[in-house]
């Protein structure tokens, strides 16, 4: 009985220092910052060894592996090694987070809304230009007035072209195939004439030159017998014979006035005549 009590006050005296122990270890843990500022944790191991007292009922063995304050039964073959829950422990703590820097502010320019305002300022919005108003639909009244000015101003024309017609000379062809009487008569008495002045006033070197050759003069006679103008139309070829039909007829004016019944209805008469210049030396108009 003595044995078995000295042999439990031993065990409790174990289980005491152990406890300790461990309370040591657990509360004499500390943690320290490394210089980075991040956390840094050392785990650290301590092995408890339990040495059991021997009891009367085992024997020791005659040579024992190793030598203790105490003999021991098996104390060195197989140890009850218990491993210390500091790790646990530790890694079940809560890490401290790091202080992350706060964010900056953004911060908008100031100096772009007067940038802003500076290009807007500047900017000038076109107007389109105004539009032309349609013009105004005339009506009917303004459409009938104005048809009437375009009447009155076409009917004006007319009447001053009329009177302006009424005012120029009447005119009459004739020619060596006219065979109106009052026409006729006259043609031939102006034939004659100017035959009688040419043959006497025939040019002396178209003689000498014996040129000869046909033209178509013509003469136009007024009222009074004088003479408006003389054209040739068709030349013979030497512009000797030319221009001394011209002086004939010049010579010849003027004529005589023309009579009644002509004057009534003409003013001018225009002579168309075929002005022969002979080898002979004579004149003959047809």
């Amino acid at each position: 009985m003595v044995i078995i009590g000295k042999q439990t006050d031993l065990l409790g005296v174990s289980l005491f220092v152990a406890a300790c122990l461990h309370a040591f270890i657990i509360l004499g843990i500390t943690f320290k910052p490394t210089d980075k500022g991040k956390p840094e944790f050392r785990q650290q191991s301590l092995e408890v060894m339990v040495v059991r007292h021997p009891t009367g009922e085992n024997k020791s063995d005659d040579k024992p592996d190793f030598l203790a304050q105490t003999s021991q039964q098996g104390g060195g073959e197989e140890l009850d090694k218990i491993k210390p829950q500091v790790s646990e422990a530790a890694t079940s703590l809560p890490l401290p987070m790091p202080e992350l820097p706060a964010p900056a502010k953004l911060e908008t320019p100031q100096h772009q809304q007067p940038q802003l305002t500076t290009e807007l300022s500047t900017v000038k919005l076109s107007a389109p230009p105004p539009q032309e108003a349609p013009p105004p639909t005339p009506t009917t009244k303004q459409l009938l007035s104005s048809k009437e000015l375009e009447i009155a101003r076409v009917t004006a024309d007319l009447e001053q072209k009329t009177r302006a017609y009424a005012k120029m000379p009447k005119r009459k062809s004739i020619n060596a195939s006219t065979k109106e009487y009052k026409y006729a008569a006259y043609l031939d008495a102006w034939r004659r004439k100017v035959e009688r002045i040419g043959n006497l006033n025939y040019p002396d070197q178209a003689k000498r030159s014996k040129l000869y050759g046909n033209l178509v003069l013509h003469v136009a006679v007024k009222a009074d017998g004088s003479v408006e103008h003389v054209k040739v139309l068709h030349s013979s070829g030497h512009k000797i014979l030319d221009d001394a039909a011209v002086r004939i007829v010049r010579l010849a004016a003027p004529f005589s006035p023309f009579p009644n019944e002509i004057r009534k209805e003409t003013d001018i008469l225009d002579i168309t005549r075929t002005w022969q210049f002979l080898r002979s030396g004579k004149l003959y108009s047809q």
